[in-house]
Parts: structure tokens; C-alpha cells; sequence
């Protein structure tokens, strides 16, 4: 966001690297503080982490990226949809949240 000018210069020398995996947990955290720290919407979050995983050094579970781009996209939470994708892929049968959003 370059809110602050150090870190950022140390994110734009980092994102310059052969390749990076992004786990998925920093994308979620990432979602996150996109939406309730910086406001952004929905349409603007799933922009932005679209590109970041779209960066040909970007490594990430993909399949999991796109089920949480998909909630969000249905008015959702990011972080839900990687969590129900991912609980499907372990074999489980359902996913529930209290998030009234994720259902």
C-alpha cells in the first residue's frame, strides 16, 4: 500500500525475486487487512490478490486461492472460502462458520 515508505521499498525489492511462495495463510491475513484496515472493496481485494497470484514468480495453492476469490466474490469472506476448500480437500464433508456471510 506504501503507506510506509521503508517497508515498502523492502516489499518492491522482495516481490522482484526468482520466486516466491505465498502461503495460504498470508493471503487470507493479506485479505484481511485489505478489507478492515485499508476499506478496500471486495472487487478491489479480489484484484489485487488476483495479480499477485497471476505474477509468474508468485507460487501458491492456487485451487485454494480461486474457491476464496469465489466466495468473495459472492459477497463472502476470502478467508472462508480457502478454509472450506481445503477442508473439502482433507475429506471432509461439510464446512461451517458462524460468519453469516460464508453460508
Amino acid at each position: 500500500m506504501q503507506d510506509d515508505p521503508e517497508q515498502g521499498a523492502v516489499a518492491a525489492r522482495l516481490l522482484q525475486c526468482e520466486c516466491i511462495t505465498v502461503s495460504l495463510v498470508v493471503l487470507c491475513e493479506f485479505a484481511w487487512v485489505l478489507g478492515r484496515c485499508y476499506k478496500l472493496k471486495c472487487q478491489e481485494i479480489a484484484a489485487v490478490i488476483h495479480n499477485l497470484a497471476d505474477a509468474s514468480n508468485i507460487q501458491t495453492h492456487r485451487a485454494a486461492v480461486d474457491a476464496g476469490l469465489a466466495l468473495l466474490a459472492a459477497g463472502g469472506d476470502f478467508a472462508d472460502g480457502v478454509i472450506a476448500f481445503d477442508s473439502r480437500w482433507s475429506g471432509g464433508e461439510r464446512f461451517f462458520s458462524f460468519d453469516k456471510k460464508s453460508r
